[in-house]
Formats: structure tokens, sequence, C-alpha cells
């Protein structure tokens, strides 16, 4: 499975164990029974599971290098270890000599759960939840990224790796830099740059916002007036939706 948190992916390969075992008749005891208490355990059935970061991460306020982990836990009944392994594949036996980081967490009751589930079960731009959940017992591993510098990395590395006739990714890098307020002179440069490799409605609609934003009210008409002229001559038209925006702006900036 995998999980976006703004713009670190992150994905989990694993086996799911059940509760009733591989007859799904008799239930057995998980917690201080398969699963023993104060050992090493695989964290699921089989091969070793697998937990890959594209980007650094902070696991419970700690950080943890972008790559690829094996999922090893120490269950305890008040708190459990959570290990992330430098050994990532295979049916190995656990060595901590290989162990990159340890957390330490708080179990949770949780409802009954069959099947072993790695999952989310909260997500925003720059943080999340993993939670290990089975039986009647939910582990919250939780996880910060930086998606603002994660985000202005990746953008500085695909716009100066964007071919020349490409206006389109310097102009949603800027876009989403203005939308976040962040990076201003970056945002500028690359919008500027867009332009300069073709003027379209969208890349002057943002540079006459961003010129209104400054204050810059008469260079912002200018712009956004050119745009609408760049729009109506352009074979695919911008929606009439983003026309009208844009006229009524233009109205509220003239006064």
């Amino acid at each position: 499975m995998s999980q976006t948190i703004g713009v670190t992916k992150v994905e989990v390969s694993y086996s799911r164990p059940h509760v009733k075992g591989p007859t799904h008749k008799e239930e057995r005891v998980i917690w201080g029974g398969l699963v023993p208490w104060d050992k090493v355990w695989r964290t699921g059935a089989n091969a070793v599971t697998k937990i890959t970061f594209d980007g650094d991460v902070m696991v419970e306020g700690q950080k943890l290098a972008a790559g690829s982990y094996g999922l090893y836990t120490i269950p305890g009944k008040t708190e459990w270890t959570v290990i992330f392994s430098k050994q990532s594949t295979g049916f190995p036996d656990y060595s901590a000599d290989k162990d990159a980081l340890r957390v330490r967490v708080k179990p949770e009751a949780s409802d009954m759960r069959e099947q072993f589930t790695i999952e989310f079960p909260y997500v925003s731009s720059d943080a999340a939840t993993l939670a290990l959940v089975w039986e009647r017992l939910r582990v919250p591993v939780h996880l910060t990224v930086d998606t603002k510098g994660q985000f202005l990395a990746n953008a500085k590395e695909a716009v100066a790796k964007a071919k020349p006739d490409d206006w389109q990714t310097p102009l949603t890098a800027a876009r989403y830099l203005y939308d976040n307020k962040y990076a201003l002179d970056d945002a500028a440069k690359w919008l500027d740059k867009s332009i300069a490799v073709k003027a379209t409605f969208g890349n002057l609609s943002t540079k006459a916002n961003a010129l209104a934003a400054e204050g810059k009210k008469q260079e912002a008409i200018a712009t956004a007036e050119r745009a609408l002229a760049t729009g109506k001559a352009a074979e695919q038209k911008p929606s009439p939706e983003a026309v009208q925006a844009l006229e009524k702006k233009i109205g509220e900036w003239k006064k």
C-alpha cells in the first residue's frame, strides 16, 4: 500500500496474518501468545515488512533518511518499540546492528480487526499517522515531513531539467509557491521564465495576481489585459469562468 504526505511518498509491502490462523476456524491468542511480549516481531507474516520513504521524514520527532527499511517491533503491554532496520528484504533474523532508528510509542485499544493491517488513518499536507492494527490493538506511529522544503528542492530540480520549450513546469512550480506563500523570489523568477518561453493566459493571469498582491495595481491591470488578449487569440481558449474571474479582478483593481 502507499500514501503520499505532501510530496513525500510512503510505500509499505507486508503480509497479513489472521487472528483465526490458516484454517480460519480457531481464534488464536495474539498478544502475549502468537506474538510474545517484549520480543522482536517482524510485524507481519512471511518476509520482513518493507517500508520505503522517497524523502526524508521525522518519526516521532526523530529524523529518518529517505530509503527502504525493514519494519520490526517489540510489543509491550504498555509501550512498543518500533524499529526501522537497514535490512529490508528477504527472511532474515533480526540483527540490532542494522538498526537505523528506534522509537517508542503507546498502544491503544481498537475495534476487532481479523487481519493484521497497516494503514494511515490521518494524513495532512505535512504529517500522518502510520497505524499497525490487529486483533483489538492499534499502535500509532507519528510521521512528519518538510513538505515546503521538499517541494522547493524538487521544483528547483524539475525547472533546471525542463526542456527549452517547456513553459508549464516553471508555471506549476511558481503557482504552488504563490498559493502557499513562501519562496516568492523563486516563484517570481520561474513565472517570468514561463512567460519568456511562451506567454499564455495562465502564466500572464498568475503574473497579474502576483503584481496585485505586491500593490502594483497598474502593472497588474496591464498584465491582466494582456492575458485576456492572449487567451482570446489562443487556439485553446481559457474557460469562460476563468475569463470572468480575471475581468472582475481588473474592475476591482481599477477602483
